[in-house]
């Protein structure tokens, strides 16, 4: 498992019955996860304090319960590297802590590549990874279909000090975007991105994973470079093994370029049990 376990300003504080118990810098969240499916250990302290309690509902989702010193949003940081933290309406915060594997990652990738990088990062959200490869010095095109999260992706830009920084960034269905990319003739040296389960385009468009990531996968090597550096998939579709990312990774990329493939689950460490909690899968593609 690649574990997130650099974070300064972010920890898994305790688990359990369903929910996670977390520290966002100056302030603590009580969240569901699914995948917890063990009991809270000893439901005092911290669990009965937390600043916001998002309580799910039999009917389908759910609310927050929030106490009156919880901003409406605020700032952390990994590194260089500096986020909005917003809950919203879904449970989520605009931020996937176990992700920061993979910024670091792709920013050793960039930085030691020795040429310019250009990046192209789909189902980009509010610009993790846009703003990791700004940092390291890439040219960035971000792309969403949901145009307030681009807008929440260029406030990470802008808090991180990449106002100017060559980032791009668009408001459109994936697929269509690639395949207008295709016919330009534009050409990408890294590719990222966050697929997921079942989407809709801001035209209606619709994305299944199961049935669209092969046929987009194969889409995204036409507007690779001819020295491309990596292409980086992450999953958080239930029931979805490393293994499947590993052949489809197979059957495109290193077909088409050789390099190495590694793929596996992604979590954070659990501060109060010592043990690891799965967020879910990536699949990453390399240049040897």
């Amino acid at each position: 498992m690649y574990i997130a376990d650099k974070w300064n300003d972010y920890e898994v504080i305790d688990t359990g019955d369903g929910d996670k118990l977390e520290r966002w810098g100056n302030y603590t969240l009580r969240r569901p996860d699914p995948q917890i499916i063990w009991p809270i250990v000893n439901e005092t302290g911290l669990w009965k304090k937390a600043d916001g309690h998002y309580h799910r509902s039999s009917a389908g989702g759910g609310q927050w319960q929030m106490s009156p010193n919880l901003p409406e949003r605020w700032t952390i940081s990994y590194g260089e590297l500096n986020f909005h933290i917003k809950p919203t309406n879904f449970k989520h915060t605009g931020l996937f802590p176990e992700q920061a594997v993979n910024w670091s990652w792709m920013m050793d990738k960039i930085r030691s590549a020795g040429r310019p990088v250009r990046v192209l990062n789909l189902f980009a959200y509010s610009g993790g990874a846009t703003v990791a490869a700004a940092a390291a010095g890439a040219e960035v095109c971000h792309v969403d279909a949901a145009k307030g999260m681009v807008q929440w992706a260029k406030e990470n830009a802008q808090l991180s000090g990449l106002d100017s920084a060559p980032i791009r960034y668009i408001t459109d269905d994936v697929f269509k975007f690639v395949q207008r990319e295709q016919r330009r003739g534009k050409q990408y040296d890294a590719i990222i991105m966050d697929p997921p389960s079942y989407g809709r385009g801001p035209n209606g468009e619709t994305w299944k994973l199961e049935e669209n990531l092969f046929p987009f996968l194969q889409s995204c090597t036409s507007i690779l470079s001819d020295n491309p550096l990596f292409l980086l998939i992450n999953s958080y579709t239930t029931g979805l093994s490393p293994s499947v990312l590993h052949n489809l990774l197979h059957m495109t990329m290193k077909a088409k370029y050789g390099g190495e493939i590694n793929c596996g689950e992604i979590g954070l460490p659990i501060t109060k049990s010592g043990l690891n909690l799965p967020c879910g899968i990536l699949g990453r593609w390399e240049s040897k």
